[in-house]
């Protein structure tokens, strides 16, 4: 496997890269960066050119300004505009990411896995699986007058009701400035994207392949919201792990690689 290499660029993306194979980009959640997803990577490089993305004004990349979906996936399709066809992991924030990409740019993004993903992270009267307006309306206000306490509680959300939560919320808790703090005027402005996106009417043109992983116990994207995805998306399948919250990934490592492994290596 190769090391893992970082791949600055000024006024561009970080991404970290290690293995080789058929690309896979890795996008995480909203307020963290690509650190978090540093257990899965050996075993995925060993098949995989992984690529493990800092979204912009997270970790070490810096923001975009406006900061929206359409400037999001622009710049990352100039960074993998050599690389095609890619398969994209996106998680939470990064899932939503992920799904505008695969919609602007088909040939490029040929296959998704969706973690704790939705197409609308607000509840509405046509729309229950997701948090209630009030709850990110109270996450913006608090994060400009308490920002580390506010990050942290959020932290504790991610795990609510997780089995296996008092070991995630350290995993958490760890990654969470290890690329030093992510300003509040980007994180403002994400939380922000992630009250006014609703991507309803977008997912059923997403022809590529997808899996969508969510856990049974997610308050943040309940099951629900993936269900809906996986019935929606034409060729998309639905695996709910029992037990999880909002990180199944590090709370149910074992249950989630084989559901990655299962569609990974599907032909």
């Amino acid at each position: 496997m190769d090391a893992i290499v970082s791949v600055p660029a000024a006024g561009a993306l970080h991404v970290d890269s290690a293995g080789g194979g058929p690309p896979l980009v890795l996008l995480h959640g909203w307020a963290l960066h690509g650190g978090l997803f540093a257990p899965l990577v050996p075993a995925l490089a060993r098949r995989h050119r992984v690529h493990v993305v800092d979204l912009p004004g997270h970790g070490h990349s810096p923001a975009v300004a406006p900061f929206t979906l359409d400037a999001i996936v622009a710049r990352l399709d100039e960074r993998f505009a050599r690389e095609a066809p890619l398969t994209v992991l996106g998680w939470s924030l990064g899932g939503t990411v992920a799904l505008r990409w695969a919609r602007q740019s088909p040939a490029r993004v040929a296959r998704l896995v969706l973690v704790g993903a939705t197409p609308r992270f607000v509840a509405a009267a046509d729309w229950a699986h997701a948090m209630a307006p009030v709850t990110l309306a109270r996450f913006a206000d608090e994060l400009a007058v308490a920002y580390r306490l506010t990050l942290q509680r959020f932290l504790t959300l991610q795990v609510q009701g997780s089995d296996a939560g008092r070991a995630t919320l350290a995993a958490l808790r760890s990654a969470l400035f290890a690329r030093g703090q992510p300003a509040p005027a980007a994180l403002a402005a994400a939380l922000d994207l992630l009250v006014a996106t609703d991507l309803r009417t977008e997912v059923a043109a997403i022809a590529a392949p997808a899996l969508v992983v969510t856990g049974s116990r997610d308050t943040l994207t309940p099951p629900g919201a993936g269900a809906w995805l996986a019935q929606t998306l034409p060729a998309a399948r639905h695996v709910e792990i029992a037990g999880a919250a909002h990180v199944p990934f590090l709370s149910h490592r074992r249950r989630f690689d084989a559901a990655l492994d299962g569609f990974l290596d599907a032909r």
